[in-house]
């Protein structure tokens, strides 16, 4: 058994050891070439490791463990024993890298260290993700609290950086904590972007009285792979006892194709039932082959 293996399973597979090494860069490009030169924050524990060091002047990177290490003792009991030893070496790589490499200081315009600062966090925080770690413990703190509060976990990490960002106005200026506000936002929705894929997928779901001819036409004209389960249709409030056998289709199609679908299936039954919903990272079968024509 090698040293990273476990009798859970291999502690890291290459795409994790990638994915890490790649968060890594991405982050301590944007600290060090971004926000740290120009007194920018971010959100998270790494945005009050930066609120530190700029009010006390205290090492980043001491920062950053210090504040850290207890939401990974955390993670270690509460979600699992392989994500808290990545998050750790993961910010370990941070702090080293920070320290020993001399990444250039980009800009010093504030509209582009906030839009690129953030942009690059992002990457590297989704990445981190993707590689099975993370290197800011409010991650951690959101998913617990999440587990007991009736709030998502992106409510609950909006909540955080509201306080911190309100903090931020009393130390620093209120310029510097609208910025930051910027900051987080890019960095959420690349971060987001890398999670779950650019390339989105929705999962479309119809129920019609005419489902044989929408099946040929998502097959036929619009090349789709589709899914079919056999159910019933009807049980109005006015005819309740009435129902008809139906055969409920569903398949995936990109994002830009939704309307080009929904189209097709208004053509053939205008009453059709049709809805949507989110499909993240499809592996198998024949979508990756149908998207790429």
């Amino acid at each position: 058994m090698s040293s990273a293996t476990t009798k859970h399973g291999p502690l890291f597979t290459l795409s994790d050891i990638i994915y890490l090494i790649l968060g890594v860069i991405s982050a301590s490009f944007a600290l060090k070439s971004f926000l740290v030169p120009n007194h920018f924050l971010d959100g998270g524990v790494t945005g009050i490791s930066l609120l530190l060091h700029e009010v006390y002047h205290w090492n980043l990177g001491v920062i950053l463990l210090v504040l850290n290490l207890p939401f990974i003792i955390l993670a270690y009991f509460q979600i699992g024993k392989h994500f808290a030893i990545r998050s750790f070496l993961t910010i370990l790589l941070i702090i080293i890298t920070i320290f020993f490499v001399p990444f250039p200081e980009v800009t010093h315009d504030k509209l582009l260290v906030a839009v690129f600062g953030g942009f690059f966090m992002g990457i590297g925080i989704g990445l981190s993700m993707r590689g099975g770690g993370t290197f800011d413990g409010m991650e951690v703190l959101a998913l617990l609290t999440f587990k007991k509060s009736s709030f998502s976990i992106t409510e609950i990490i909006l909540g955080m950086n509201v306080i911190i960002f309100i903090i931020a106005t009393v130390f620093l200026k209120f310029e510097t904590a609208l910025y930051a506000i910027m900051t987080y936002l890019v960095a959420s929705q690349i971060t987001k972007y890398v999670i779950e894929g650019i390339e989105a997928y929705t999962g479309v779901t119809i129920v019609s009285g005419n489902s044989e001819e929408i099946k040929k036409a998502l097959v036929l004209t619009m090349n789709r792979g589709i899914t079919v389960y056999k159910g019933e249709r009807g049980f109005m409030k006015e005819s309740f006892e009435q129902s008809a056998e139906a055969d409920i289709i569903f398949t995936i199609v990109t994002r830009l194709e939704v309307r080009k679908l929904q189209n097709i299936v208004r053509s053939i039954d205008p009453k059709a039932f049709i809805f949507t919903q989110t499909v993240r990272e499809p592996q198998g079968g024949i979508v990756k082959e149908i998207i790429k024509h």
